[in-house]
């Protein structure tokens, strides 16, 4: 028998220590891989938050197959980068297009504009065409324009609008027979609701809103003209004092801003764009926009709670998923949001801001928002 079960003994002894066999004898499981190099030396501060489970976070965040292509990963804590990782050919100062984030940019020159009292809130907006007699259009404000309620049809997806995806009236703006003029095809749609009573989001309504501020600030139609005044304005007056260098705005041919999308800035210059909304429009202690106007952009308007002037808000949609995490994350959490998984996400409470940028898919989207979600909760309050 002795002879027997040598072999056998031989044999265990020179079995690998993890092997699965000794796991199921006591030897116990495995615990989860440690995180990537890239994901631990994107870490320069772990800001309060667990190092390895967030270094688990920013690789999942970088999980192509399950979120789509991260290009840049940034978080900031009491104003300091504390984690920063890019994806291959982008770095710091790559610009990186935030598509319907841009609409927190507009947001923020529409106010400037307020304060220097060239636009007023509850007036009727100044769009020549809504001001014909009879006219139900000319009920629209500027402030039920900002909250997303005007009332206009646009239908933002093909599924709103029951067509084609590139009929939806934001594809038909940006890329088709509006591209040209946006700001006329989208200031020419009917209302198919009462100004004020209905939320709906709208990329159109970004447009209007860059349309109004060139119209404030010249009294001339040409392109080259309305292009230079909007340029100076919004880069001395927002651009630059928020500290968002590098950014780059486009303009269609008739010279209006396309204030929905197409702005591009480095990750690094988002994330000045979240710390200057989460300290209600100062920088460094100098207030640059009134503290008024950041605190209306954050407070939800009266159709949708998840949504204030510019920005997403933690709170529960009345219809739909909420774009944010109510009942999850903070109750001040707010977000800058963008078509295809872009965020600019500020939480006042845990003096932080995280930016991502990159590409997903619908699906990845639905995984993306649980990892920042997740990436949000690691970071005490």
């Amino acid at each position: 028998m002795k002879s027997r079960r040598l072999p056998l003994i031989l044999a265990l002894a020179l079995l690998p220590v993890s092997v699965p066999f000794l796991a199921g004898c006591g030897g116990g499981q495995e615990g989860p891989p440690p995180p990537s190099a890239e994901a631990q030396a994107a870490i320069r501060d772990d800001g309060g938050a667990p190092r390895i489970p967030l270094a688990r976070q920013i690789d999942a965040l970088f999980d192509t197959e399950s979120v789509g292509t991260t290009q840049a990963l940034l978080v900031m804590k009491r104003g300091t980068v504390v984690a920063e990782r890019y994806g291959p050919g982008i770095g710091e100062k790559t610009p990186l297009n935030g598509w319907s984030m841009a609409q927190c940019v507009t947001a923020l020159m529409i106010g400037q504009l307020v304060s220097d009292g060239r636009l007023r809130m509850d007036e009727t907006a100044p769009v020549p065409d809504w001001q014909r007699p009879g006219d139900p259009r000319g009920e629209i404000t500027l402030r039920q324009l900002l909250q997303m309620r005007s009332g206009l049809r646009h239908a933002e997806t093909a599924q709103q609008s029951g067509e084609p995806e590139r009929k939806s009236d934001r594809m038909r703006m940006l890329f088709l027979d509006g591209r040209d003029d946006m700001a006329a095809y989208a200031e020419a749609q009917p209302l198919e609701s009462p100004a004020g009573q209905k939320f709906e989001p709208s990329s159109a309504t970004g447009v209007i809103l860059a349309d109004l501020a060139g119209r404030a600030l010249t009294d001339s139609r040409d392109p080259a003209i309305r292009r230079r005044w909007v340029s100076d304005y919004l880069r001395t007056r927002v651009l630059e004092p928020v500290g968002m260098k590098g950014t780059q705005v486009s303009f269609d041919r008739a010279g209006t801003m396309v204030g929905s999308s197409m702005l591009l800035a480095p990750a690094r210059s988002w994330a000045m764009l979240g710390e200057f909304l989460r300290h209600t429009g100062s920088v460094k202690g100098a207030q640059v926009l009134p503290h008024r106007w950041v605190t209306f952009m954050r407070k939800p308007s009266p159709r949708n709670p998840a949504y204030g002037a510019g920005v997403w808000l933690n709170g529960t949609p009345p219809e739909g998923v909420s774009p944010l995490w109510p009942g999850q994350g903070r109750k001040d959490l707010f977000a800058c949001r963008g078509e295809y998984g872009q965020y600019v996400v500020g939480s006042p409470g845990q003096l932080l801001t995280v930016v991502r940028l990159g590409y997903s898919t619908p699906q990845q989207e639905a995984v993306l928002h649980d990892h920042i979600g997740a990436l949000l909760e690691l970071f005490p309050g």
